[in-house]
């Protein structure tokens, strides 16, 4: 095995942690003595000790003189636990090799120069492009202070999210809902709009059977708080908040009602009698929510993508076609008036699920 091999073996480590660790990125790590892997570990949990720690401690005595490969460059600094420099140093390690220099402007580049430093030959770049895949969320929020913003939908063939009647139930099979729920396993928070709300009344949290999960945040824009009280989510035993988002003018009754029943009402900025969406974007990531997940409906998915919050997009189609021009599109508002002013998908993928196809990719360059 090679430097590519060991790293992949620690990238996979690192994706254990998805869901458990923001506002830290997920980090995995490898020990590797003459040729055998003798440590490994990943960061489990945010507060709890980071990967390079529990691979170190996996190893043991093992670590000194062996070669660490980590899929971020190690810490340099105390936060909620103590450098991980430090660790690696005390621990014997001759070689460091790291996918991915840590993005946060404030420490970039200070793990690898310590550990340079005190003589350790440090390797990194290696497998980079698939550890910043990995962490896209982390680094939108650490180098913008906004999350990374995914945008879901479920359509036909022919770019329907429900009937004319709203039935939904359901457009994508089982395995394409499945991981949906993986995704929103991954993510910080989940958005949709009040009529989502009082029309499907969602739960909006993660169902993975046989496996545990993590709850989003629940999000839900909701101008003048006509959300009802009696929405299932607000009875539902979830460790998650439920956030309401408001404009200035939304009733205090309104406000008293859902706050009693054990939503979070936030007033947000409004832009055309709607909540300004890119102002929005700096609040929540002011709020440590590093990634998002947008459900919809049309109107809010549109409007996503009419304030250019969205990084990237997760579209579901399903081999149905409803055939008439009455159901509802994916997105509604009022879009560009011409072609050239679309917007561009980079790195576009195709997979299929069972029967659907998912087709993702990014409205920024990469």
């Amino acid at each position: 095995m090679n430097d590519h091999d060991y790293m992949q073996l620690a990238l996979e480590l690192a994706e254990k942690g998805r869901g458990w660790t923001s506002p830290n990125p997920m980090v995995g790590a490898v020990v590797v003595k003459d040729g055998q892997i003798v440590g490994r570990g990943y960061h489990q949990r945010v507060g709890g000790p980071h990967a390079e720690v529990n691979a170190i401690d996996d190893a043991g005595e093992k670590a000194r003189g062996a070669t660490i490969y980590v899929t971020l460059e190690p810490c340099n600094h105390f936060g909620r636990t103590p450098p991980c420099t430090q660790k690696i140093i005390d621990a014997g390690i001759r070689r460091v090799v790291v996918a991915m220099v840590d993005p946060n402007p404030d420490v970039q580049g200070g793990g690898n120069a310590t550990l340079e430093a005190h003589g350790i030959d440090v390797t990194t770049g290696v497998c980079e492009k698939e550890a910043r895949t990995l962490n896209e969320g982390f680094i939108t929020w650490v180098t913008t202070g906004r999350p990374f913003v995914i945008a879901k939908c479920a359509a036909t063939m022919d770019g329907r999210i429900a009937t004319r009647t709203g039935d939904s139930r359901w457009v994508t099979g089982p395995s394409a809902r499945h991981l949906v729920h993986r995704i929103r396993h991954g993510v910080d928070g989940i958005m949709v709009g009040v009529e989502t709300v009082r029309k499907d009344d969602p739960s909006l949290t993660t169902r993975l059977e046989g496996e545990n999960g993590s709850d989003p945040t629940r999000i839900i824009l909701d101008t003048q708080l006509s959300m009802p009280p009696s929405a299932k989510m607000l009875r539902q035993d979830s460790n998650a908040s439920i956030w309401v988002i408001c404009g200035p003018d939304a009733p205090p009754d309104r406000r008293a009602v859902l706050e009693h029943a054990g939503a979070r009402v936030i007033t947000a900025p409004l832009k055309d009698d709607r909540i300004d969406l890119d102002a929005l974007m700096t609040l929540l990531g002011r709020m440590e929510i590093t990634s998002l997940l947008i459900e919809g409906g049309g109107t809010v998915l549109g409007a996503a993508f009419s304030a250019g919050v969205v990084d990237k997009i997760c579209f579901f189609y399903a081999p149905k076609i409803l055939g008439g021009d009455d159901g509802v599109p994916i997105c509604r508002g009022n879009g560009p008036a011409s072609m050239q002013q679309s917007l561009l998908v980079h790195d576009l993928s195709v997979s299929q699920i069972d029967t659907d196809v998912l087709l993702q990719g990014y409205l920024k360059p990469r």
